[in-house]
């Protein structure tokens, strides 16, 4: 897309039903906060950062809140270490995540009256709690994440990317090189090696039909590769 603007995800995801986990910003919330089919879920690391910025400003009631958010990450990373099933996580998010977050909010709802508006602890707090009821819905179900970390650490080659050069010399090449990236994260995924599924596509691709052109998608590839000859 050109810009961020709400018509990118918006013809992405039409028709979409499910949960959908994003950070704040604005354009999810205006499409997607009263949908009546999909669940907007916030990031947790997102709304912690702000609070980490907010240290200098008022260390003891920004770390207030980091301290219960840093009870939730190790929840979570306690069920990870045991390998816990999500029905169980769903359980155990239930009982001890909760709480916690219950508290968070109490402890934003207080701070709020004496943090300046325009301070990093006041645009913690008004950033944090208008958003509380996506941040926590992930205890609602053990299938989603407290955050989307994976989602920006799988991203990160592409922000590397984006500082190495300015432009794409025309939005046609910029969608070109999107649909490499798209290309090569999906060969990842699928633990396709990339320099042989590449070099196979180039010699095959003119020779091959039109209708066939699937089988030379990463995720089919596997299933439709030319066998070794021994």
């Amino acid at each position: 897309q050109k810009g961020r603007d709400s018509s990118g995800p918006k013809q992405m995801l039409e028709g979409y039903i499910g949960i959908l986990q994003t950070d704040g910003y604005s354009v999810y919330e205006s499409l997607y906060g009263k949908h009546p089919h999909i669940m907007l879920v916030y990031c947790m690391a997102h709304a912690r950062r702000k609070f980490v910025d907010a240290l200098k400003y008022d260390k003891e009631k920004a770390s207030h809140v980091l301290q219960q958010m840093q009870l939730l990450y190790k929840l979570e990373q306690d069920m990870r270490d045991k390998g816990v099933y999500w029905e169980q996580r769903t359980e155990q998010r239930q009982k001890e995540a909760v709480p916690v977050l219950d508290k968070i909010r109490t402890l934003m709802e207080e701070h709020i009256h004496t943090a300046l508006p325009k301070s990093p602890l006041g645009q913690a707090i008004a950033y944090t709690l208008p958003r509380w009821d996506g941040l926590s819905a992930y205890a609602q179900h053990g299938q989603i994440e407290i955050d989307n970390n994976l989602v920006e650490n799988a991203i990160r080659p592409l922000a590397i990317g984006r500082k190495n050069y300015l432009f794409a010399g025309s939005h046609h090449a910029a969608e070109m090189t999107a649909a490499m990236y798209s290309f090569m994260a999906t060969c990842k995924k699928n633990k396709v090696n990339e320099l042989e599924w590449l070099t196979d596509v180039f010699e095959r691709i003119q020779s091959h039909k039109q209708k066939d052109l699937y089988q030379l998608l990463p995720n089919n590839w596997e299933n439709h590769k030319p066998s070794k000859e021994i």
